[in-house]
């Protein structure tokens, strides 16, 4: 394939890329934009493949690789479930990261040539050093950031966040040394002192994305998902001023750029600055909620699941709270089931959307939109928040945090501040959770001490099960 011929498929696919993050935008075009992500990375793979930098034997080494990773990748698809999701993007984080890292170290020990296949000399020299050192980096830090999220993602790493004495500190040592190891690396020309830079600055890159993540509270991951999205578009851009890329330059710059905005509409939405993400604290473990006289509150009286759906029945406005407990049990199918039944009784049935309800950006949306809920009832927090007042009745699946009314009732609480779904204001609220424990956050929670408040303890599928069918 020409040169030529290999640019206009990388342009036609940057297009059918852009396309692709128009479409994701909302629930009704996400499938198109599925299609366009697809059609446009297909064309990217067939323009590399038979670019003419490859050339004979590699394309042995390229089908291994290929049907290695077709393989992981159609294993994944199967096997993987909904609830899943979030640890499965958190770790393919890491994918991107350390692909950034190999191709930084095969790039700087490789021969170094630019996109004719011409030798760099010069100032090319140190430009190329510099995407090395900034690949390697970013890189380095996207990957072990992405592998303790997926930690904390799975419960396999405390939720918790893990603070050291004098962290802010040595985020900025850490900094400071690398921008120190920099130097020494940049027109080194791979003296013993540049390569041990190199090495030097690749573990504490690795230490920090560490340290990064660890410092994160579990009230934050939506966040962190999000911004190890944003640092894996960097490391992809990266890559590509390695490779002489464009098509990788810009699909990078795509991911980084959407991954940035979209931690920026999540800081939005908890009322928290970036910064402050970064540095932690938030989620630890709150105390016990107590009464204005300081003695302990007792618990929202208990239901049943068939007084709940007659409550339901005899409702004329319902909104529908999904949280991660939902996403666990994996109850939205019958969930809408218990919706399709009320709104044939002419029953004004609506789902609300937090936008850091779950463990990433879009997690119940993806879930719901499994589930076929129509698309014209699911609404976001700052459509549906003002039409509290006047429900009859709000179930609230395994949510906790988004439903905190501490959030703005109480200046000293960890997420005071935090907009949240206003569901105390209904005439009366359900709240469907397996035990008395505190959300992912870690904070108590006084709905679940409201007069108005019912609590319907057990798993969320088989309460909404014995509900269903109590249905009349």
């Amino acid at each position: 394939m020409s040169s030529g011929l290999q640019t206009a498929f990388y342009i036609i696919s940057a297009v059918l890329f852009i396309l692709a993050l128009g479409g994701l935008s909302h629930p009704e075009t996400a499938r198109r934009g599925n299609l366009y992500g697809i059609v446009g990375m297909a064309l990217a793979l067939i323009a590399t493949i038979f670019g003419e930098q490859v050339h004979g034997g590699g394309y042995a080494w390229l089908a291994v690789a290929m049907i290695i990773g077709s393989g992981i990748g159609g294993y994944l698809a199967l096997k993987v479930q909904m609830t899943e999701m979030p640890e499965l993007v958190a770790i393919l984080h890491s994918f991107v990261g350390m692909a950034a890292v190999l191709v930084g170290y095969a790039g700087y020990f490789g021969p170094s040539a630019d996109s004719g296949g011409h030798a760099l000399s010069g100032a090319a020299v140190t430009i190329h050093e510099i995407e090395i050192y900034l690949g390697v980096l970013i890189g380095a830090v996207t990957f072990t950031g992405s592998v303790v999220a997926f930690g904390k993602l799975k419960g396999i790493i405390t939720s918790k966040p893990v603070l050291l004495p004098g962290r802010h500190w040595l985020n900025l040592g850490l900094g400071v040394v690398c921008v120190f190891l920099a130097t020494g690396f940049v027109g080194g020309e791979h003296s013993t002192g540049a390569i041990a830079a190199l090495i030097v600055m690749t573990i504490i890159a690795f230490a920090f994305g560490v340290h990064m993540v660890m410092a994160i509270g579990g009230a934050d991951m939506p966040v962190v998902v999000s911004m190890l999205n944003s640092y894996s578009g960097w490391a992809a851009a990266a890559t590509g001023f390695m490779l002489n890329n464009d098509l990788l330059i810009v699909t990078g710059a795509l991911v980084g750029s959407s991954g940035a905005i979209l931690s920026y509409i999540m800081c939005r939405a908890m009322n928290r600055k970036f910064l402050a993400v970064i540095a932690g604290g938030f989620g630890t473990a709150g105390g016990t909620a107590a009464a204005g006289d300081g003695e302990q509150q007792e618990y929202a009286p208990a239901t049943s699941p068939e007084e709940v759906a007659e409550l339901l029945d005899s409702s004329k406005q319902v909104i529908i709270v999904p949280g991660y407990g939902m996403a666990v049990a994996q109850a939205q199918h019958t969930i809408n089931e218990i919706t399709r039944k009320l709104r044939a009784k002419d029953i004004n049935v609506r789902f609300a959307i937090h936008p850091v309800a779950g463990r990433m950006p879009g997690h119940m949306n993806v879930l719901l939109a499994e589930a076929k809920v129509p698309y014209d009832i699911v609404l976001e927090m700052d459509e549906i928040n003002e039409d509290f007042p006047e429900t009859d009745a709000v179930l609230v699946i395994g949510a906790n945090d988004i439903v905190n009314p501490s959030a703005l009732d109480d200046p000293n609480s960890p997420i005071a501040g935090m907009p949240v779904l206003e569901v105390w204001k209904a005439g009366t609220v359900v709240v469907m959770k397996r035990g008395k424990g505190t959300g992912y956050a870690g904070v108590d929670n006084p709905l679940f001490f409201r007069d108005n408040t019912r609590m319907l303890y057990g798993d969320a599928k088989a309460s909404a099960d014995a509900i269903l069918s109590n249905l009349g």
